[in-house]
């Protein structure tokens, strides 16, 4: 899909080329269409050794079992987005431990998709009838009878199997940087 107008002041886009590439830019101001990008999260919810899934109850993926997720909005830090996503999908509380996978899928919508670890903190799977269908902890031997979609079984894997802890949370950086979400090793 092409930008036709300044999604800042409303203007006319033309193509011109901006760092070696052809971008849209606005022929009233100085705004440029970066690209169309989506973050998305993912939750990696373990307890007693069987992890936290949903069965997708819509499009894309309809009747698969996925991790719970979802994607960040505009003014909503990560850490938080999966929070919400985990409890909206399937009422069960669980608190960031750290960021244990990333993907990245270049497409019309770039998307950047980030795994989490995170601890349960509460909660009976319930699904919300909505997204989901379906919620609960399985192990690996009942994953194996089920309809598990294929980046859910490789996070699956990274999340039981990880050789790290990961990025975890800097709550307290050496220098203070307010509306920054901090991930470090």
């Amino acid at each position: 899909m092409e930008v036709n107008f300044c999604s800042s002041c409303g203007g006319e886009m033309e193509t011109r080329e901006i760092d070696g590439t052809p971008r849209r830019a606005c022929t009233r101001c100085t705004f440029v269409h970066w690209g169309s990008y989506s973050v998305g999260v993912g939750a990696l919810v373990v307890k007693d050794g069987k992890v936290l899934l949903v069965r997708r109850a819509q499009e894309p993926g309809k009747g698969y079992w996925t991790n719970p997720g979802g994607y960040a909005e505009q003014l909503e830090p990560i850490e938080e987005t999966v929070r919400r996503e985990v409890q909206e999908e399937c009422g069960v509380d669980a608190v960031v431990r750290g960021v244990i996978a990333l993907r990245d899928q270049p497409r019309a919508v770039h998307n950047v998709y980030i795994a989490f670890a995170m601890d349960y903190a509460g909660g009976e799977p319930t699904p919300d009838n909505v997204e989901v269908d379906a919620a609960g902890f399985y192990s690996l031997e009942e994953m194996r009878e089920m309809h598990v979609a294929p980046f859910t079984k490789w996070l699956v894997d990274v999340a039981l199997n990880g050789k790290t802890e990961g990025l975890t949370i800097d709550r307290e950086p050496l220098v203070p940087l307010n509306g920054y979400g901090l991930f470090r090793t």
